[in-house]
């Protein structure tokens, strides 16, 4: 070819930027079209009171072969076990004793680590309909402990919710094994994954044209005589213009595909199509609630600052990391929506970027009732504020050192996400495996092939969603999967592929 082929790439999140990084290396000429006036997608920050926060992932989930805590490394990017002291408020709002929460977590992450195994080993014989709550049930119901006991474990567990984003009532155990993340521990991103993304922008920033408020209207790709054949996919977008490229890469997230399908032209292959609409797609929300003071910490602990991989400085039990508020009855709450509650304390995490802030993960049905309290309502009104902390109120006052007299427990700033309110997020979170689904795991590997739109119609798909199994619904699954995806365009192209690490 005498001149460079050209790639449009469609977003400017984590796996649009590292498959444009990839193409541009490549020898590729690229145009990223992103319907915001930013980069970054679902990883984005933003101020609550003084203090800087994420507003998508807060977390590198697995330290094994993770290119995103090598970035973290590289850019000294803080990121945090938060082990410590884990507390929960029973039903009635009485703080538990240790022994039943410990005896509790252990249930819960050894039932986990079997249902994982037991979908790994028996999901082709696994009912479509069976579900993860059903699974903790049976083991209860096996189980030695008091009645007390297991209504306890079975509260805990249904906050497992918060890491897929719905219900346990609706995680579907025939797929449970897909949930699965990379070996290692988990860590928090006590300084925000700014530096992150910043340093998976760099390359791309100057090397390629990206194009900021361009939403996609159609995308026209024909079916090619010739997989190497030029300028035959044509994308519109609202502001009326019109791009032609050689191929293009959809890194838009699944919501997004679920609500768009009829705009790619021709109509999608039948079987991408099923893939698209029977993956599930997570409702997870954030609210932050951040205070004068932390309260429900003592003032002995010294916390030091560390790099990846690190733990924090001396006597990490004494003061609580996360709390879970399990079926609460004294918070009031819509009859057929279940109220857990869990929250991590932000105090917990190293010098300086400790703050008194509590993050709370909502969930499912939960989450879009609050979202839908606050959607019409300015952040910065008295009125936000106002349903936000009347929302929170009955839970953060259950925590140790709470007085309803001291300032220090009067909410100075409260922030939640309304990701159910984005279209360009997809009206969601991330990917999830629901009760009913019969082809899970083929279903990801069709979006990964782009199975009868990639090499005849150099139409490629990248996202969380097509990730690894490992890294489904990730950042590191969002980077990997543009990553698979650049190396398609390029095979499909003849282009010898330089796949250095990002920003080399």
């Amino acid at each position: 070819m005498s001149t460079k082929p050209h790639v449009g790439i469609i977003g400017a999140g984590f796996s649009g930027l590292r498959c444009a990084d990839i193409l541009v290396q490549s020898g590729a000429r690229v145009t990223i079209l992103e319907a915001r006036d930013r980069i970054g997608g679902r990883v984005h920050q933003e101020v609550v009171g003084s203090h800087l926060v994420d507003l998508g992932p807060n977390w590198i989930h697995g330290t094994g072969e993770n290119p995103i805590i090598s970035i973290a490394d590289a850019t000294q990017t803080v990121a945090h076990d938060p082990e410590g002291r884990n507390i929960s408020i029973s039903r009635d709002g009485h703080l538990l004793g240790e022994d039943v929460v410990t005896k509790a977590e252990e249930f819960m992450w050894t039932t986990i680590g079997q249902a994982f195994e037991y979908s790994k080993q028996h999901g082709d014989t696994i009912p479509p309909e069976r579900s993860l709550y059903d699974f903790f049930q049976e083991k209860l119901e096996q189980s030695d402990f008091s009645e007390e006991e297991k209504h306890l474990c079975l509260d805990s567990c249904k906050l497992w919710g918060a890491y897929v984003g719905d219900p346990i009532e609706r995680q579907s155990l025939k797929f449970f094994c897909l949930e699965e993340c990379i070996d290692g521990d988990n860590f928090f991103v006590a300084s925000t994954y700014k530096r992150i993304l910043e340093y998976v922008s760099r390359n791309v920033l100057s090397q390629a044209d990206i194009r900021f408020k361009q939403a996609i209207v159609s995308i026209d790709a024909p079916p090619r005589n010739d997989a190497q054949s030029r300028h035959q996919i044509t994308v519109a977008t609202v502001t009326g213009e019109r791009y032609s490229f050689d191929k293009v890469v959809v890194t838009c997230p699944l919501g997004w595909l679920k609500q768009n399908a009829e705009a790619f032209s021709p109509v999608l292959p039948i079987r991408l199509l099923e893939a698209i609409h029977s993956i599930s797609y997570g409702r997870l929300e954030k609210v932050y609630v951040t205070f004068p003071r932390a309260f429900w910490h003592t003032p002995s602990i010294n916390t030091n600052g560390q790099h990846a991989g690190s733990t924090s400085g001396s006597n990490p039990v004494k003061n609580p990391v996360f709390a879970q508020f399990l079926n609460p009855s004294y918070a009031e709450h819509p009859e057929n929506i279940e109220w857990n509650q869990e929250c991590i304390s932000l105090a917990a995490m190293p010098t300086p970027y400790n703050h008194p802030t509590l993050l709370f993960y909502t969930y499912g049905p939960c989450s879009t009732h609050i979202v839908e309290q606050i959607a019409s309502l300015d952040p910065h009104s008295s009125e936000y504020r106002k349903v936000l902390v009347g929302f929170f109120e009955p839970f953060y006052s259950r925590l140790p050192g709470y007085d309803i007299t001291s300032p220090d427990c009067i909410p100075t700033a409260v922030m939640a996400t309304r990701w159910q309110k984005d279209s360009y997020a997809g009206n969601g979170s991330y990917c999830n495996f629901q009760v009913g689904l019969t082809r899970a795991d083929e279903d990801i590997e069709v979006l990964r092939s782009g199975a009868g739109v990639g090499s005849e119609r150099g139409l490629w798909f990248a996202g969380e969603h097509t990730a690894p199994f490992e890294a489904l619904g990730t950042t590191t699954g969002a980077y990997l999967s543009g990553e698979r995806a650049a190396v398609q365009v390029c095979e499909s192209l003849g282009l010898r592929i330089s796949l250095y690490g990002v920003g080399d």
